[in-house]
C-alpha cells in the first residue's frame, strides 16, 4: 500500500513546490569558480585558527615569564647581536639581488592619415595594373573578404602610386614617418625629454638599412652619446615583446633610466609582386603602423606609470625545420621576393602557444587551476586513463587579453584552444579590422583600444601574446597601477565610438558609418 502511495502523492505534488533536479540545475561553472575561491584562500583559512590559538595563548601568558625572557636576552647579547646581523645581511642581500620593478609610463601608436587608406576596390584596381595574374586577382579578392580587414586600413604612399615605387628611398620615408609620428606623440604625453633615454631598442623584422632604424631615431632627436641602442631585424611579429624583453634586461643593469621600444614593419620593399598563392596573403593582410613604449626602472615613476612588467616568456622552435620554414622569405620561380606561409602555419602556432603557456601557466595561474592540471595530468600517466588533457582557465588570470592580429584563423584559434569568449578577444578583432595587421606593433594597437574603452582597472591583469618566424611565441604579462583613462592622443580617438562592429565570417552586418 505505502509503496504505492507514496509515487501517485509525488506526482499530486505541485510543480513548484517540489525540490529542484541539482544534477540538471547546477551550472559547473559555479562550482569551479567556488573551488577556485577555497583553494585560492586555503592558506589563509588554515591560518586563521592557528593565529586564534597564539592570541589566546598569548592573553593567558603571566607578566613575569616577560619579564624573564626580557632578562634572559640581556644575558644573551651576543647571540642576539649575530641573530640581528644574520637578518640584516639578509635583507640587504634581498634588496641588492631582486628584479628591480619595470614600470611602463606609457606608449603611442601611429595613425596614418587618411589618404593612405586602401579601400578593396582601389586594392585590387592597382593590383591588377601591376599585372597580377587573374587566378592571382581573384585569390586576393577572397582573401580580402575574409580577412577581417576594413576599407580604412593604410597602406604606405609608395604602394599608392602608379606604378608603385618600392625605392630605398620611400621605406626610408616610411619608416621615418611611422617611427617619428609615434616618438613625437610620446615624448609629448609623458614630458620626458629624448636626452633623458638611457637604452633605445628598436625592431623591425624586414627593412634594415644602413645606417640602422636606431641610428636614424638617435639622430632626429639627437640622443645623447652614451646611450645603448639595439636594432632587432628579422625575428617576426613577436619582436615586440623580444624587445621588451630585452629592454627589461637592460633596466635591470643600468640605474634610474628610461628605455624606449620602437616597433614597426616596413611595407614599401616588401610587397610581393608575383603570383604564387602562399606569398599573396602579406599583401592582403600587412599594413602601415607602429608603436613606441617608455620604460623606467625609477622608483618616483610608479605613481604615474601606467602599468608595471611582470613576466615575460618567450618559446622558440626553430630547431625542427617545419616551424623554422613555416614563415620564410625567398625568391619565386620569377625572382621575385615575398614571405611566403606554409600550410602547416597554424599547427605550428598551436605547438609553439603549448609550449609557450605551459612556461607562463605556473607563474600567473591560481593554485586551484595548477592543482587540477597536476592531477589530470597524473591521472593519465598512472591510470592510463583516456582523459581529455584539462586546459587551464587563463580567464582566472587575466581580465585582458591582447592576442596579435595575425589574422582571423589566428585569433580563432586562440578563442578556441583558451577557451575565451567573443568579448576576451573583442580588441584583437577590432583591431584587425581598423588597421590590419601591423606586425609586432598590433598588440599595442589592442592595449589603445581597451584603454579607449576605458576598461582598463586598476589592478586588472593584461597578457599579450604575439606569434613571428623561427618559429616563436612570446608573451608578455603586464599588471594596471592605476584606472586607464583614455589617452587623447589615441589611434582610436576618432573612431572608438563606431566599435566594437559585428563581424559575420570576417564581414561587419552594417557598414560602420564615417
Amino acid at each position: 500500500m505505502n509503496g504505492g502511495t507514496a509515487p501517485s502523492a509525488a506526482a499530486a505534488t505541485p510543480p513548484h513546490r517540489r525540490l529542484p533536479d541539482f544534477l540538471q540545475s547546477v551550472n559547473l561553472k559555479y562550482v569551479k569558480l567556488g573551488y577556485h575561491y577555497l583553494i585560492t584562500h586555503l592558506l589563509t583559512l588554515m591560518l586563521l585558527p592557528l593565529m586564534a590559538v597564539i592570541l589566546l595563548e598569548a592573553g593567558r601568558t603571566d607578566p613575569n615569564d616577560l619579564r624573564q625572557l626580557w632578562v634572559h636576552l640581556q644575558y644573551n647579547l651576543v647571540s642576539v647581536l649575530v641573530l640581528s646581523a644574520v637578518l640584516v645581511f639578509g635583507a640587504t642581500v634581498y634588496v641588492l639581488t631582486r628584479p628591480r620593478p619595470v614600470y611602463l609610463v606609457d606608449f603611442a601608436c601611429y595613425k596614418p592619415p587618411d589618404h593612405l587608406q586602401v579601400p578593396f576596390e582601389e586594392f585590387m584596381h592597382h593590383s591588377k595594373l601591376c599585372g597580377f595574374s587573374e587566378d592571382a586577382l581573384e585569390f586576393q579578392r577572397k582573401i580580402l573578404e575574409r580577412s577581417g580587414l576594413s576599407e580604412e586600413t593604410y597602406v604606405p604612399e609608395a604602394m599608392h602610386a602608379l606604378p608603385p615605387q618600392p625605392t630605398m628611398a620611400n621605406a626610408r620615408a616610411e619608416a621615418e614617418t611611422v617611427m617619428f609620428g609615434a616618438l613625437d606623440n610620446l615624448f609629448k604625453s609623458t614630458g620626458v625629454k629624448p636626452k633623458d633615454v638611457g637604452v633605445l631598442v628598436v625592431n623591425c623584422s624586414l627593412f634594415n638599412p644602413t645606417p640602422s632604424l636606431s641610428a636614424m631615431i638617435v639622430n632626429k632627436y639627437k640622443l645623447r652619446g652614451n646611450i645603448r641602442s639595439f636594432n632587432l631585424g628579422g625575428m617576426g611579429c613577436s619582436a615586440g615583446v623580444i624587445a621588451i624583453d630585452l629592454a627589461r634586461d637592460m633596466l635591470q643593469v643600468h640605474r634610474s633610466t628610461y628605455a624606449v621600444v620602437v616597433s614597426t614593419e616596413n611595407i614599401t620593399q616588401n610587397w610581393y609582386f608575383g603570383n604564387r598563392k602562399s606569398m599573396l596573403i602579406p599583401n592582403c593582410l600587412f599594413r602601415v603602423g607602429g608603436s613606441a613604449v617608455l620604460l623606467s626602472n625609477r622608483g618616483a615613476d610608479r605613481r604615474r606609470a601606467k602599468y608595471s612588467l611582470k613576466h615575460v616568456v618567450r618559446t622558440h622552435k626553430g630547431a625542427d625545420d617545419k616551424a623554422f620554414n613555416c614563415v620564410y622569405q625567398e625568391q619565386d620561380d620569377e625572382g621575385k621576393t615575398g614571405v611566403s606561409l606554409s600550410k602547416d602555419l597554424m599547427a605550428i602556432a598551436g605547438g609553439a602557444l603549448k609550449t609557450n603557456i605551459t612556461t607562463l601557466g605556473p607563474l600567473v595561474l591560481p593554485v586551484s587551476e595548477q592543482l587540477l592540471f597536476f592531477a589530470t595530468l597524473v591521472a593519465k600517466k598512472l591510470f592510463n586513463a583516456k582523459i581529455k588533457p584539462y586546459i587551464p582557465d587563463f580567464k582566472l588570470a587575466f581580465e585582458h587579453f591582447c592576442i596579435h592580429a595575425g589574422g582571423r584563423a589566428v585569433i580563432d584559434e586562440l578563442e578556441k584552444n583558451l577557451q575565451l569568449s567573443p568579448a576576451h578577444v573583442e580588441a584583437s578583432r577590432m583591431t584587425l579590422h581598423r588597421f590590419g595587421n601591423t606586425s609586432s606593433s598590433s598588440i599595442w594597437y589592442e592595449l589603445a583600444y581597451m584603454e579607449a574603452k576605458g576598461r582598463v582597472r586598476r589592478g586588472n591583469r593584461i597578457w599579450q601574446i604575439a606569434f613571428g618566424s623561427g618559429f616563436k611565441c612570446n608573451s608578455a604579462v603586464w599588471h594596471a597601477l592605476r584606472n586607464v583613462k583614455p589617452a587623447p592622443n589615441s589611434p582610436w580617438e576618432d573612431c572608438i565610438d563606431r566599435y566594437p562592429v559585428e563581424l559575420v565570417d570576417g564581414v561587419p552586418t552594417h557598414k560602420p558609418q564615417q
